[in-house]
């Protein structure tokens, strides 16, 4: 919201004082507001104007507000509109949303949680706006840009995406860590009929601790818990109409996923601290790193909800197993990262092509991806080489043919290490091992770093 083009409300009610005081603590807060004293009034200035948020009082002589959302929407299918309603016309508020409206408040009204809720109002037209504002341009380029291969592999994944992307069919997308599950997702999304309501939204479950998931995906009622300070929507809310993605899926605790089983079978869900029943309609596409059906076995993810979500499994392939695509991600990663360093490198030496194809990639593309940006950023010439590239490609380029369990330890080690910047606390961590352990395998394999972190 800036001073030269700031969000319009428009206030509808029947009571002065209502009027006067929502529009002095609008404007306040730099809100351009208009008022109008009935909805025959509103439809009148309607006819003229439009308006970011509507403020729509229920209860009005004439033409009451759950008649004027309907006309506004039938003029404007895109409105905003925020409905104001008495203790004794909740449930008529909560039906209203069921058509349409954004959401509501309760007499008399807190001016702090209303400016709350006109503040994520706002915030969710403008992403809709400019997810509108971006579809011709998806439209105009292959809806594919980002996924980059020719191999069999890949292709296979692009004729899935095509094949479910025009259904509502769940999807399950499966795959090591850094194969791209999240860039599937959006490509489904991006060239699915939903794509025209609503960005997708994500949420990665292995990041959130159980309440706080339970809290972003269902949110909650001012008061809820401590901290509560306000009503918020959560992501099955600010789905609908458009496509969930929930990452690392196989995260989620077993309270979690009987409540997540519930929403998809009864498409409602009900705020944290709350009591009222609301629709939901979104298209979830899950995915998980994890296996499933190990999990199922040993009683640590549900089976129901595994045939639930398991409608439709993508299968992404590691980077191992398609090499070939790797010249066709290395110049991509190197347009994408030389463009947004300024830098004129257009392409890679034969040599370090050659050491990238040999690399086993453990990370998959996320990890080729951020050994080109860090080549990319040394380059001193147009073109990458060999001694731009991470260290552990030359250390581990002697032991690159060698299948002994000695080797394949060093390589690991080594790799872990350079991943950690050498701090030895975390490698070890991430190695399942103790600090002296560490210390022994570097001295063992002769590793040298200065910059090691002791």
């Amino acid at each position: 919201m800036g001073k030269n083009n700031p969000v319009r409300i428009l206030i509808c009610d029947d009571e002065p004082s209502v009027r006067e005081s929502l529009s002095c603590w609008f404007r306040e807060e730099g809100y351009a507001v208009n008022v109008a004293v009935s909805g025959r009034d509103a439809l009148e200035q309607l006819a003229h104007a439009s308006w970011d948020i509507y403020l729509i009082d229920i209860k009005m002589p004439g033409m009451d507000g759950l008649e004027l959302q309907r006309k506004v929407k039938a003029a404007d299918a895109s409105a905003t509109i925020i409905l104001m309603t008495a203790f004794a016309s909740v449930e008529t508020a909560v039906e209203a949303m069921k058509q349409g409206a954004y959401d509501y408040v309760v007499k008399p009204i807190d001016p702090d949680d209303l400016e709350h809720l006109v503040h994520n109002a706002v915030e969710r037209r403008q992403l809709v706006s400019e997810n509108l504002r971006l579809r011709e341009k998806i439209d105009e380029i292959s809806q594919f840009h980002e996924i980059i291969g020719k191999s069999s592999a890949m292709q296979r994944v692009l004729e899935q995406v095509t094949l479910v992307s025009q259904t509502d069919t769940t999807i399950l997308i499966r795959g090591e860590s850094g194969t791209g599950k999240e860039l599937i997702a959006r490509a489904i999304h991006a060239d699915s009929p939903r794509r025209r309501y609503l960005p997708i939204v994500v949420v990665n479950c292995g990041a959130l601790s159980e309440g706080v998931l339970e809290s972003e995906l269902f949110g909650h009622e001012k008061g809820a818990f401590t901290g509560a300070q306000y009503r918020r929507k959560g992501k099955f809310e600010m789905a609908d109409g458009g496509t969930l993605f929930l990452d690392e899926i196989g995260d989620i605790s077993l309270k979690t996923q009987i409540d997540l089983l519930r929403v998809l079978e009864e498409k409602t869900i009900t705020r944290v601290g709350g009591n009222q029943t609301i629709p939901v309609d979104f298209r979830l596409i899950a995915a998980t790193n994890r296996n499933l059906e190990s999990m199922v076995t040993q009683g640590t993810f549900r089976e129901d909800l595994y045939y639930r979500l398991n409608v439709f499994a993508i299968t992404l392939a590691p980077l191992r197993d398609h090499r070939d695509d790797i010249p066709l991600l290395v110049e991509h990663f190197i347009k994408k990262h030389s463009s947004a360093m300024n830098k004129r490198v257009s392409g890679v030496s034969t040599e370090a092509l050659e050491l990238l194809k040999a690399h086993d990639w453990p990370g998959n593309a996320r990890e080729l991806q951020n050994a080109i940006e860090r080549a990319v950023l040394v380059c001193k010439g147009v073109e990458i080489q060999a001694c731009d590239l991470p260290i552990q490609f030359h250390d581990n380029k002697p032991l690159a043919n060698s299948k002994s369990l000695s080797a394949l330890e060093a390589q690991h080690i080594k790799r872990v290490l350079d991943e950690t910047g050498w701090n030895i606390s975390q490698a070890a961590r991430w190695l399942e091992i103790d600090r002296v352990t560490l210390y022994n395998k570097i001295n063992k394999y002769q590793f040298r770093h200065e910059g090691a972190k002791k």
